[in-house]
Order: structure tokens, then C-alpha cells, then sequence
């Protein structure tokens, strides 16, 4: 059984869904319950029915379980103290912009699809009650080098996915990170002009 969600709603402005407000960014992840593999699989099955533009679908993943060899080269091209606490997820997840298409021409929306994809995934997992830790901290080069990699697939984030595990086993400093106050830039800076 593993540890309950911190509870770390938004306190939002204006109302937003509840699965918005709840959704946040753990780094403490059970190190020991394998992926639900439904639960899994709902999550890319809602990433895999993201809007994208033309219906071209530029992206790709790598889906690598706890344990497997996949698993241990993702969590080795992390860098920073990612590698820290994301080896403990129950599973990896390199996502892919799919940067040309077949054919060599240039997709220019795909960064904006994936990242599309990749929102859908974390809200069906966090509604699956699964955690999701999206990170920028890996080596290029090297995810580019795994299995099933082509040239014109550009890694752009390691997901890391699974249950919520114990703040404790955290070093201090992201333990702090991990109970921290939620902030946000105001609306009023976001929003450039509004007519």
C-alpha cells in the first residue's frame, strides 16, 4: 500500500476542475509497487487522443519499467538531482518530438503537440491516483542513443510515473521542495492584453 497524496491543491483565483487545482509535480516516488499496468495504459491512451495539428501525432515513447534495462539507461542519461529520487518511479518515460516527418519535412507544431500529449497523460494518471514528475534535466545525446530512436525523433522530457512514496526518503533539501508552498506567477502578468 503506498503513502497517501500530500494534499497541495492550488489556491486558484478563479474555479478550475478539481483535477487541475490537485495536480502537482511529486519527487517522492514509491520504490518499491510495480505500475499499475491499467492505470498505465489509460495514461497513454489519453495522450495517444491529444488534439495536434493536421492529426500528424508528433510524438513517440519510451515506456520503461522499474528494473528493466531501459529503465536503469533513461535513469542513467538524467543529470542533476534528478538522478537522485527518479530512479524510486515505477516507470520512465522519454517523450519524443517527432521533429520531420517520414519524408524530411520539418513538423513546426510539434513541440506544442507533445507537450499537448504529455498534459493529457499526467492528468488521466493523477485522476488514476498516479504521481507525474515531467523533467528537462537529461542528457540529449544520450536518450538519443536507446532502442527505437530515429534521427528525427528529438528527446524533449523524461516522465517520471508511479505511486507516491515517501517524503522522508527524500534528502532534506527536496523534502523542503516537496512540502513547499505552491506558487504561481498572477493571471494579470500572464496575460499580456486582454480586449
Amino acid at each position: 500500500m503506498s503513502t497517501p497524496v500530500i494534499a497541495r491543491t492550488a489556491d486558484t483565483n478563479a474555479p478550475v476542475l478539481d483535477i487541475l487545482a490537485e495536480r502537482w509535480s511529486p519527487r517522492a516516488f514509491d520504490n518499491a509497487t510495480p505500475i499499475d499496468e491499467d492505470k498505465l495504459a489509460s495514461a497513454l491512451e489519453a495522450a495517444r487522443w491529444s488534439p495536434s495539428a493536421n492529426n500528424t501525432q508528433p510524438w513517440r515513447f519510451l515506456v520503461a519499467r522499474r528494473g528493466s534495462e531501459l529503465h536503469a539507461q533513461i535513469h542513467a542519461g538524467l543529470i542533476g538531482f534528478n538522478q537522485i529520487w527518479a530512479g524510486n518511479a515505477a516507470v520512465l518515460i522519454v517523450a519524443l518530438t517527432e521533429a520531420t516527418d517520414a519524408e524530411g519535412n520539418a513538423l513546426s507544431h510539434a513541440q506544442y503537440d507533445l507537450g499537448q500529449a504529455v498534459a493529457h497523460l499526467s492528468i488521466q494518471a493523477h485522476a488514476d491516483g498516479l504521481v507525474v514528475h515531467q523533467m528537462s534535466g537529461f542528457e540529449p545525446e544520450a536518450l538519443q542513443q536507446l532502442p527505437g530512436v530515429e534521427a528525427r525523433f528529438v528527446p524533449t522530457t523524461v516522465i517520471a510515473l508511479g505511486e507516491f512514496g515517501d517524503v522522508e526518503s527524500l534528502p532534506e533539501a527536496l523534502q523542503e521542495r516537496e512540502v513547499a508552498p505552491r506558487v504561481r506567477r498572477s493571471l494579470d502578468e500572464t496575460v499580456l492584453v486582454s480586449a
